[in-house]
């Protein structure tokens, strides 16, 4: 059904799953560009816009990890994380995102001798400036790295660890699935789940259900990231039903990695239709060239929802969120009074 986008960004959501280094402004990389010295492809907006989104051509998983290398180029000062993390919350409360869970990789952003803390104060000083300014509510989301080691995965655990209740509220495990299971990072799992913290991980993206298996039964993660490929073993299929173990669908972003074929071949709407509890998320802002008011609007094309169907899944998302209960109640009790106007 196609739901009009003018109702889907008046409504309430959440982005659970959203990486900062793919969700920056194209204008304010050029402009941390000039005042860092670091050059660009180009400067070009235009042209900058055409090498950082591949759309829906882009080749593979691959391609579409490349324009990272950029995004990045750019973020290894504090006040570009800081002013990267308020901009994104910004974007995501000028359409309505009540909560919003920013996930990125400390490690990924040393190159200028940044100590790891430091890193994280930036991008919570962003976030909270948002929050002040805007309606809006936030939370970090650490990523391991499955491709660099499981000893960098353990010591971002940790750090998770010691930013528990000031601002981080979950552990992820991101990076390239295949040749690196997650298994090897049950360690940082340990860690995590032994100090009650919550936890994802990338799985059944670019690779099997088996990598799935591994992040819930070696990872213990609480939600998984993608889980496109869940369809390929029912019986996992039904255990994560059972156990309401919500999936982060990102719809662009599967289409361009190649982690499905097309927007009519997704396997949302069967997972949908079957009961399993779908949040839809937008994965990389910039590098999907998306919004969450964009991906419910495919979702609910695609998936066939009336405005009930679309009313579940936001309601799902704010039950997934990485908050605590009580706080949890409050705002669905709103959210709920608020999508009844529609």
């Amino acid at each position: 059904m196609d739901i009009d986008k003018k109702i889907i960004q008046k409504m309430p959501k959440t982005d659970l799953h959203c990486h900062l280094d793919g969700s920056l402004r194209i204008q304010t990389i050029i402009d941390l560009a000039k005042k860092q010295n670091v050059e660009l492809p180009s400067s070009d907006p235009k042209e900058l816009k055409k090498i950082l989104v591949p759309g829906l051509k882009c080749k593979s998983l691959v391609e579409y990890l490349r324009p990272f290398d950029i995004t990045l180029s750019v973020m290894q000062e504090a006040e570009a994380l800081s002013l990267t993390a308020f901009e994104l919350a910004e974007d995501a409360a000028k359409e309505n995102i009540w909560y919003l869970e920013v996930r990125y990789s400390p490690v990924l952003h040393t190159n200028k001798g940044m100590k790891l803390p430091e890193i994280v104060d930036a991008v919570l000083d962003g976030l909270r400036k948002a929050e002040r300014k805007y309606h809006i509510k936030t939370g970090v989301i650490i990523c391991g790295m499955r491709n660099i080691n499981p000893e960098t995965s353990l010591m971002l655990a940790e750090l998770a660890v010691a930013y528990k209740n000031q601002g981080v509220v979950a552990f992820d495990l991101a990076g390239s699935e295949e040749s690196y299971p997650a298994k090897h990072h049950r360690e940082a799992f340990y860690q995590i789940l032994n100090n009650n913290i919550n936890c994802t991980a990338h799985a059944g993206e670019a690779y099997g259900p088996e990598s799935i298996h591994q992040a819930l039964h070696y990872c213990g993660a609480h939600r998984i990231g993608h889980g496109t490929r869940l369809k390929e073993d029912g019986d996992l299929l039904n255990y994560i039903n059972d156990h309401r173990i919500p999936l982060e669908i990102c719809l662009t972003s599967n289409i361009q990695t190649k982690a499905a074929a097309s927007f009519t071949t997704h396997p949302l709407k069967f997972y949908y239709d079957y009961g399993l509890r779908v949040t839809i998320n937008t994965d990389n802002r910039l590098i999907s060239n998306t919004t969450i008011t964009k991906e419910l609007h495919l979702a609910a094309k695609y998936a066939d929802w009336n405005m009930n169907d679309l009313k579940n899944v936001i309601v799902a998302g704010f039950k997934s969120a990485f908050f605590p209960m009580r706080e949890k109640a409050i705002m669905l009790n709103m959210v709920n009074a608020e999508l009844a106007k529609y």
